[in-house]
């Protein structure tokens, strides 16, 4: 299939995964047409063109582009706030296998990455002029490519849990077992083992949930889920995992690698994650096949 356009508008071409990202940032303007994202009608407003120019700044294959086909840079709008304390980085990267990555700022005026944009040190300069990034968190194996690199430039610690270290066998910090640990003031990692065998949540104030892959907010079932079809290691080890952990954790932001993300009061969400739990371990393994994911 070649280039789906809007006569002297925007596009998607032939790059496009259909990884979710741009019908995130774009809803209404980019859909699901014939097993990929496609353009459904011109942005109208500034509204909208900030929606589509983050859609296109965020696609890990630079797949959606205006009519004159070369993207503005002075509308990149990333790293875009979600809220005081959490941007969303965009300009995904096809070697973290297009997921988003987040900006997590601290009381203290600190921030940490968690997972990472494309590499880029004109990316990893505008982090650091936001003010000093201490850690660099990876949630797990698929989302490590660039982080030794932007631990690096920006002066900060990588982590990675033991059971995902060989992506990662230069880390400066080592999670390790099932346990739940602070590693910073506010910041507790949890070891979910399933989606691979070092997936990690990383959970700040109580508040914001980074779940990388192990579950994330679908738009067509309007509720948490867990990405049964794209589990690489044990989808009866995040059965367990999810009974061990849902109870303990506490938040109102999920922020995920892949899928949508959504803000509901904490109680809401702990009680989708309780029935996450219980329907979980309803699951058996399967083949993968990522067609069958319920964005």
């Amino acid at each position: 299939m070649g280039d789906v356009r809007l006569q002297d508008g925007w596009y998607v071409n032939e790059r496009c995964t259909n990884c979710d990202v741009a019908r995130q940032l774009a809803p209404g303007l980019i859909g699901e047409v014939g097993g990929r994202s496609a353009v459904l009608r011109r942005p109208s407003g500034e509204t909208e063109l900030r929606q589509i120019h983050a859609a296109a700044h965020a696609c890990h294959t630079r797949a959606i582009r205006p009519a004159a086909g070369r993207l503005d840079t002075a509308q990149d709008p990333f790293p875009l706030a979600l809220d005081d304390a959490v941007s969303l980085c965009g300009h995904n990267s096809p070697h973290n296998a297009g997921a988003n990555s987040y900006l997590l700022r601290r009381p203290d005026g600190t921030a940490m990455l968690v997972d990472t944009p494309r590499w880029s040190t004109a990316l990893a300069a505008r982090y650091a002029a936001l003010g000093p990034v201490t850690d660099v968190l990876l949630t797990h194996r698929d989302h490590a490519a660039h982080g030794r690199g932007y631990a690096d430039r920006l002066g900060a610690r990588l982590w990675i849990h033991e059971g995902d270290l060989d992506a990662a066998p230069d880390a400066d910090r080592v999670l390790r077992g099932t346990d739940p640990a602070e590693i910073a003031d506010g910041v507790i990692a949890h070891p979910l083992p399933g989606h691979t065998k070092g997936s990690v949540l990383f959970v700040a104030d109580e508040r914001y949930c980074f779940s990388g892959d192990s579950f994330y907010w679908s738009r067509g079932t309007g509720d948490i889920e867990v990405a049964e079809s794209v589990t690489w290691y044990s989808i009866r080890e995040l059965a367990a995992s999810l009974a061990r952990t849902a109870a303990r954790l506490r938040f109102e932001w999920l922020l995920p690698g892949h899928g949508d993300r959504r803000h509901l009061p904490a109680d809401d969400m702990a009680e989708r994650m309780r029935r996450l739990a219980v329907r979980t371990r309803e699951l058996r393994p399967r083949p993968v096949d990522f067609t069958a994911v319920r964005w």
